[in-house]
Protein backbone atom coordinates (compact mmCIF):
# COMPACT_ATOMS: atom_id res chain seq x y z
CA UNK A 1 0.00 0.00 0.00
CA UNK A 2 1.48 3.27 -1.22
CA UNK A 3 2.20 6.43 1.77
CA UNK A 4 -0.01 8.38 -0.02
CA UNK A 5 -3.24 5.97 0.53
CA UNK A 6 -2.30 5.16 3.61
CA UNK A 7 -2.07 8.94 4.81
CA UNK A 8 -5.61 9.99 3.69
CA UNK A 9 -7.27 7.84 6.79
CA UNK A 10 -10.14 10.10 7.03
CA UNK A 11 -10.06 12.25 10.32
CA UNK A 12 -13.63 10.17 10.92
CA UNK A 13 -11.50 6.92 11.89
CA UNK A 14 -9.24 9.39 13.85
CA UNK A 15 -12.24 10.32 16.16
CA UNK A 16 -13.45 7.06 16.54
CA UNK A 17 -10.46 6.38 18.55
CA UNK A 18 -10.94 8.92 21.07
CA UNK A 19 -11.44 7.78 24.51
CA UNK A 20 -15.36 7.39 25.42
CA UNK A 21 -14.85 7.95 28.93
CA UNK A 22 -11.81 10.33 28.19
CA UNK A 23 -13.80 12.76 25.91
CA UNK A 24 -11.66 16.73 26.04
CA UNK A 25 -13.02 20.21 26.27
CA UNK A 26 -11.75 23.58 27.20
CA UNK A 27 -12.21 26.38 29.49
CA UNK A 28 -15.09 28.51 29.47
CA UNK A 29 -13.26 32.36 28.25
CA UNK A 30 -15.06 34.26 30.91
CA UNK A 31 -13.53 32.24 33.56
CA UNK A 32 -9.89 32.88 31.54
CA UNK A 33 -8.77 35.00 34.24
CA UNK A 34 -9.30 32.61 37.03
CA UNK A 35 -8.29 29.90 35.35
CA UNK A 36 -4.36 31.60 34.67
CA UNK A 37 -3.89 31.89 38.40
CA UNK A 38 -4.87 28.31 38.77
CA UNK A 39 -1.44 25.96 38.90
CA UNK A 40 -1.11 22.22 38.86
CA UNK A 41 0.01 22.65 42.95
CA UNK A 42 -3.34 25.00 43.71
CA UNK A 43 -6.08 22.93 42.87
CA UNK A 44 -9.62 24.34 43.46
CA UNK A 45 -11.19 23.03 47.01
CA UNK A 46 -13.40 21.56 44.84
CA UNK A 47 -11.06 19.02 43.68
CA UNK A 48 -8.35 18.92 46.11
CA UNK A 49 -9.78 15.12 47.50
CA UNK A 50 -9.02 13.76 44.13
CA UNK A 51 -6.49 12.03 43.48
CA UNK A 52 -3.96 13.19 41.12
CA UNK A 53 -2.03 12.39 38.32
CA UNK A 54 1.19 14.74 38.26
CA UNK A 55 0.13 17.58 35.81
CA UNK A 56 3.61 19.78 35.38
CA UNK A 57 2.75 20.74 31.44
CA UNK A 58 -0.95 22.16 32.67
CA UNK A 59 0.15 25.49 30.76
CA UNK A 60 0.84 23.40 27.51
CA UNK A 61 -2.13 21.22 28.25
CA UNK A 62 -4.32 23.93 28.89
CA UNK A 63 -3.75 25.46 25.54
CA UNK A 64 -4.96 22.02 23.85
CA UNK A 65 -7.61 22.33 25.92
CA UNK A 66 -8.49 25.49 24.53
CA UNK A 67 -8.10 23.84 20.66
CA UNK A 68 -10.06 20.71 21.84
CA UNK A 69 -12.65 22.87 23.08
CA UNK A 70 -13.33 24.91 19.73
CA UNK A 71 -13.37 21.48 17.62
CA UNK A 72 -15.91 20.14 19.77
CA UNK A 73 -18.15 23.19 20.17
CA UNK A 74 -17.90 23.93 16.35
CA UNK A 75 -17.25 21.10 14.66
CA UNK A 76 -17.95 18.18 17.09
CA UNK A 77 -20.94 19.21 18.74
CA UNK A 78 -23.19 20.11 15.90
CA UNK A 79 -22.92 17.07 14.45
CA UNK A 80 -23.45 15.28 17.39
CA UNK A 81 -26.72 16.99 17.93
CA UNK A 82 -27.60 16.61 13.83
CA UNK A 83 -26.86 13.44 14.52
CA UNK A 84 -29.27 12.26 17.70
CA UNK A 85 -32.01 14.41 15.44
CA UNK A 86 -31.90 12.66 12.25
CA UNK A 87 -31.39 9.25 13.59
CA UNK A 88 -33.80 7.52 15.21
CA UNK A 89 -32.82 5.69 18.61
CA UNK A 90 -33.67 2.27 17.28
CA UNK A 91 -30.91 2.53 15.00
CA UNK A 92 -28.36 4.63 17.21
CA UNK A 93 -28.31 1.70 19.32
CA UNK A 94 -27.99 -0.97 16.54
CA UNK A 95 -24.84 1.01 15.47
CA UNK A 96 -23.76 0.76 19.33
CA UNK A 97 -24.17 -2.38 19.58
CA UNK A 98 -22.23 -3.19 16.62
CA UNK A 99 -19.26 -1.20 17.17
CA UNK A 100 -19.26 -2.33 20.65
CA UNK A 101 -19.39 -6.31 19.59
CA UNK A 102 -16.21 -5.28 17.38
CA UNK A 103 -14.34 -4.27 20.43
CA UNK A 104 -13.84 -8.23 21.10
CA UNK A 105 -10.24 -8.53 20.45
CA UNK A 106 -9.09 -5.57 22.19
CA UNK A 107 -10.87 -6.83 25.04
CA UNK A 108 -9.95 -10.69 25.26
CA UNK A 109 -6.43 -9.89 24.26
CA UNK A 110 -6.17 -7.78 27.39
CA UNK A 111 -8.26 -10.27 29.67
CA UNK A 112 -5.33 -12.66 28.59
CA UNK A 113 -2.34 -10.49 29.35
CA UNK A 114 -4.23 -9.98 32.65
CA UNK A 115 -4.43 -13.62 33.33
CA UNK A 116 -8.25 -12.94 33.76
CA UNK A 117 -9.18 -16.39 32.05
CA UNK A 118 -12.64 -16.72 33.16
CA UNK A 119 -13.17 -13.09 32.19
CA UNK A 120 -11.65 -14.12 28.65
CA UNK A 121 -14.36 -16.72 28.41
CA UNK A 122 -17.40 -15.01 28.97
CA UNK A 123 -16.53 -12.14 26.51
CA UNK A 124 -15.88 -14.83 23.82
CA UNK A 125 -19.31 -16.31 24.84
CA UNK A 126 -21.05 -12.94 24.60
CA UNK A 127 -18.97 -12.27 21.49
CA UNK A 128 -20.49 -15.44 19.84
CA UNK A 129 -23.79 -15.15 21.23
CA UNK A 130 -24.55 -11.15 20.06
CA UNK A 131 -22.85 -12.32 16.45
CA UNK A 132 -24.65 -15.12 15.91
CA UNK A 133 -28.37 -14.98 17.60
CA UNK A 134 -27.80 -11.04 17.73
CA UNK A 135 -27.13 -10.96 13.83
CA UNK A 136 -23.91 -9.62 13.66
CA UNK A 137 -23.96 -7.33 17.01
CA UNK A 138 -26.80 -5.61 16.04
CA UNK A 139 -28.89 -6.40 19.12
CA UNK A 140 -27.70 -7.12 22.11
CA UNK A 141 -28.87 -10.67 23.20
CA UNK A 142 -26.12 -10.93 26.04
CA UNK A 143 -28.33 -8.26 28.12
CA UNK A 144 -30.92 -10.95 28.61
CA UNK A 145 -28.58 -13.70 29.87
CA UNK A 146 -27.32 -13.35 33.49
CA UNK A 147 -23.50 -15.14 33.55
CA UNK A 148 -22.46 -12.65 30.71
CA UNK A 149 -24.93 -9.46 30.64
CA UNK A 150 -22.29 -7.37 32.36
CA UNK A 151 -19.27 -8.60 31.97
CA UNK A 152 -16.16 -5.79 32.64
CA UNK A 153 -14.62 -4.49 30.06
CA UNK A 154 -11.09 -3.63 30.10
CA UNK A 155 -8.10 -2.07 27.73
CA UNK A 156 -4.32 -1.78 27.23
CA UNK A 157 -4.06 1.06 29.85
CA UNK A 158 -5.42 -1.40 32.73
CA UNK A 159 -3.14 -3.97 31.50
CA UNK A 160 -0.24 -1.95 32.08
CA UNK A 161 -1.71 -0.60 35.34
CA UNK A 162 -1.86 -4.67 36.38
CA UNK A 163 1.65 -5.03 35.66
CA UNK A 164 2.32 -2.53 37.94
CA UNK A 165 3.15 0.77 35.52
CA UNK A 166 2.64 3.44 36.82
CA UNK A 167 0.10 6.38 34.92
CA UNK A 168 3.29 8.88 34.25
CA UNK A 169 1.93 12.20 33.41
CA UNK A 170 -1.47 14.05 32.51
CA UNK A 171 -1.26 14.96 28.59
CA UNK A 172 -3.83 16.64 27.11
CA UNK A 173 -4.15 15.55 23.10
CA UNK A 174 -4.71 17.08 20.31
CA UNK A 175 -8.47 15.37 19.48
CA UNK A 176 -7.51 12.87 21.83
CA UNK A 177 -7.66 14.34 24.57
CA UNK A 178 -6.92 13.94 28.52
CA UNK A 179 -4.36 10.71 29.06
CA UNK A 180 -1.97 10.13 31.58
CA UNK A 181 1.30 8.54 29.69
CA UNK A 182 0.16 5.15 30.81
CA UNK A 183 -2.82 5.57 29.07
CA UNK A 184 -1.25 6.84 25.75
CA UNK A 185 0.74 4.46 25.30
CA UNK A 186 -2.64 1.83 25.92
CA UNK A 187 -4.49 3.62 23.66
CA UNK A 188 -2.14 2.78 20.66
CA UNK A 189 -2.23 -0.89 21.97
CA UNK A 190 -6.08 -0.47 21.51
CA UNK A 191 -5.79 0.94 18.39
CA UNK A 192 -3.79 -1.91 17.28
CA UNK A 193 -6.27 -4.29 18.30
CA UNK A 194 -9.44 -2.30 17.04
CA UNK A 195 -10.60 -4.02 13.58
CA UNK A 196 -11.09 -0.55 12.59
CA UNK A 197 -7.88 -0.05 12.06
CA UNK A 198 -7.38 -3.36 10.14
CA UNK A 199 -9.97 -2.07 7.54
CA UNK A 200 -7.31 0.58 6.91
CA UNK A 201 -4.91 -1.96 5.46
CA UNK A 202 -7.58 -4.67 3.88
CA UNK A 203 -9.64 -1.66 2.61
CA UNK A 204 -7.48 1.22 2.16
CA UNK A 205 -8.97 3.46 -0.02
CA UNK A 206 -10.06 6.26 1.17
CA UNK A 207 -13.64 5.95 0.16
CA UNK A 208 -14.18 2.39 1.73
CA UNK A 209 -12.52 3.76 5.29
CA UNK A 210 -14.89 6.59 5.25
CA UNK A 211 -17.66 4.30 4.95
CA UNK A 212 -16.42 1.79 7.49
CA UNK A 213 -15.24 4.23 10.65
CA UNK A 214 -18.22 6.95 9.72
CA UNK A 215 -21.24 5.37 12.12
CA UNK A 216 -18.71 4.66 14.85
CA UNK A 217 -17.58 8.29 14.77
CA UNK A 218 -20.96 9.18 14.95
CA UNK A 219 -22.01 7.27 17.67
CA UNK A 220 -18.73 8.60 19.69
CA UNK A 221 -19.49 11.99 19.07
CA UNK A 222 -23.34 11.41 20.57
CA UNK A 223 -21.87 9.57 23.61
CA UNK A 224 -19.00 12.07 23.88
CA UNK A 225 -20.65 14.79 23.98
CA UNK A 226 -22.73 13.62 26.79
CA UNK A 227 -19.95 12.30 29.13
CA UNK A 228 -18.47 15.97 28.95
CA UNK A 229 -21.85 17.78 29.33
CA UNK A 230 -22.12 15.64 32.59
CA UNK A 231 -18.45 16.49 34.03
CA UNK A 232 -18.51 19.81 33.20
CA UNK A 233 -21.72 21.51 33.83
CA UNK A 234 -22.08 24.15 36.12
CA UNK A 235 -18.13 23.87 37.07
CA UNK A 236 -15.62 26.73 37.84
CA UNK A 237 -13.09 25.20 35.48
CA UNK A 238 -13.99 23.16 33.12
CA UNK A 239 -9.69 22.01 32.85
CA UNK A 240 -9.95 20.79 36.20
CA UNK A 241 -13.26 19.38 36.34
CA UNK A 242 -12.47 17.06 33.25
CA UNK A 243 -8.99 16.37 34.84
CA UNK A 244 -11.09 14.99 38.00
CA UNK A 245 -13.60 13.12 35.63
CA UNK A 246 -10.66 11.11 33.83
CA UNK A 247 -8.58 10.59 36.78
CA UNK A 248 -11.88 9.38 38.94
CA UNK A 249 -12.93 7.00 35.99
CA UNK A 250 -9.72 5.39 35.51
CA UNK A 251 -9.23 4.89 39.60
CA UNK A 252 -13.04 3.16 39.13
CA UNK A 253 -11.94 1.01 36.07
CA UNK A 254 -8.40 -0.52 37.76
CA UNK A 255 -11.11 -2.23 40.89
CA UNK A 256 -13.43 -3.63 38.24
Amino acid sequence: MSLRKFLIIPIFGVLTFSVSSHCSAADQPQKEAHVNSVTANDDLDEYKDVGTIPDPFQPFNRGLFWFNHQLYRYVIKPISRTYDTIIPSPVRTGIFNVFDNLEYPDRVVNDLLQARFSTAGLETEKFMVNSVAGVGGIVKVSNHIPAIANVPKTDTGLTLAKWGIGHGVYHVWPIIGPKSTRDFVGFAGDTALSPLTWMFFILPHAAWTTAFTAPDSLRNFHGHMATYDAATENTLDRYLALRSSYIQNRKHAETK
